[in-house]
């Protein structure tokens, strides 16, 4: 019995061949991310060689140039190629995308509708985790986008992904057109104002359905979770930011990395409910200055850990018990320098 393998598997082994991707790294970690073809050559201020000294050649080997420098030869991972492809938008790095993939529960078959596509980096990371038999249905409102997306997902598989289509317009517009109501297993949004598309992805969404989005800013993030509670057929939001710290190693120097890669953007879920159902209240604190309340504020209100009466009385005896022992001792200093 033979398999089909997925796609854009074929493009990831086997022998470094003719169109292949292929990202150089020299001594000093720099990398150059080049396209192979018979007869090129990679030229540097530091020499070259010919892409025919690579084509035919396995993966991990090492290439030397004119001027005696060394290459590691590999093809790039999803990454690497997130990060040197083209774009025209600024792409979802690779730490919030493997998030998206874990925290949406983005699943070999799902049915996923994802908005603003930007320049395809999360993209290829849904079509990897639907596989071949799911389907992702892709809406870009800026057409010029939608054509670099396309490219790069196409470069990235080496063709058309059989799950995917691409389409051009508003999410709230379009979404209708392309998915009948209630058959969205999963909505993800990286764009400027998702609140404005809750209601449109609650139409599209199967109860149980998840609601996630990408948003750079605080601001953002409130207001599509008030949206997201006033809509009321959502469960409460969760929401969260993943910041990635890389290591110094070498021999006994290990010690984390002078920089980092820190704030990118914030992640929110929630989850659809079924047609006609509101979530539960959630008993929360009200957070000031959002809800008006006349009631006295409480240390609860800012987060702070209740205190205990019992500990408000040792702390208090201990305390004044130590002052009582500085001021004997002070006094005591005291009449010893009268009497002398």
């Amino acid at each position: 019995m033979t398999s089909t393998l997925p796609t854009g598997a074929t493009e990831r082994r086997g022998p470094l061949r003719p169109g292949d991707r292929v990202q150089l790294t020299d001594a000093k970690g720099r990398h150059h991310t080049i396209v192979l073809e018979p007869g090129k050559t990679f030229h540097t201020h530091r020499g070259q060689f010919s892409h025919d000294d690579i084509i035919g050649g396995p993966e991990g080997a090492v290439v030397k140039n004119t001027a005696g420098y060394e290459y590691l030869v590999l093809r790039p991972l999803l990454s690497d190629y997130v990060m040197s492809m083209p774009r025209g938008a600024a792409v979802i790095y690779p730490k919030d995308a493997g998030q998206i993939i874990q925290m949406a529960d983005i699943y070999p078959g799902a049915r996923v509708v994802e908005a603003g596509v930007g320049s395809g980096a999360l993209t290829m990371s849904l079509l990897r985790a639907v596989g071949d038999d799911g389907e992702l249905i892709s809406i870009e409102r800026r057409e010029d986008f939608a054509d670099i997306a396309r490219a790069n997902v196409e470069q990235h598989f080496g063709g058309t992904h059989p799950a995917w289509t691409l389409t051009t317009g508003d999410f709230a517009d379009r979404v209708a057109d392309v998915a009948e109501p209630g058959t969205v297993d999963r909505v993800v949004l990286d764009m400027l104002a998702p609140w404005e598309n809750v209601e449109a992805a609650s139409k599209a969404l199967t109860p149980g359905g998840v609601f996630l989005a990408y948003v750079a800013t605080a601001t953002q993030l409130s207001r599509l979770a008030e949206a997201l509670r006033d809509h009321g057929e959502y469960t409460e939001p969760r929401a969260w930011e993943t910041m990635v710290r890389t290591w110094h190693l070498e021999g006994l120097a290990v010690r984390p990395d002078h920089r980092m890669v820190g704030h990118t953007g914030f992640l929110l879920t929630s989850r659809r409910m079924a047609p006609g159902v509101h979530a539960p209240l959630r008993k929360r604190r009200p957070a000031k200055g959002s809800y008006p309340t006349e009631a006295e504020w409480e240390p609860e209100d800012l987060g702070e850990r209740a205190v205990s009466d019992k500990k408000v009385r040792r702390v208090r005896r201990d305390v004044t018990a130590q002052q009582q022992n500085i001021q004997g001792k002070q006094d005591e200093l005291e009449q010893q320098a009268d009497g002398e």
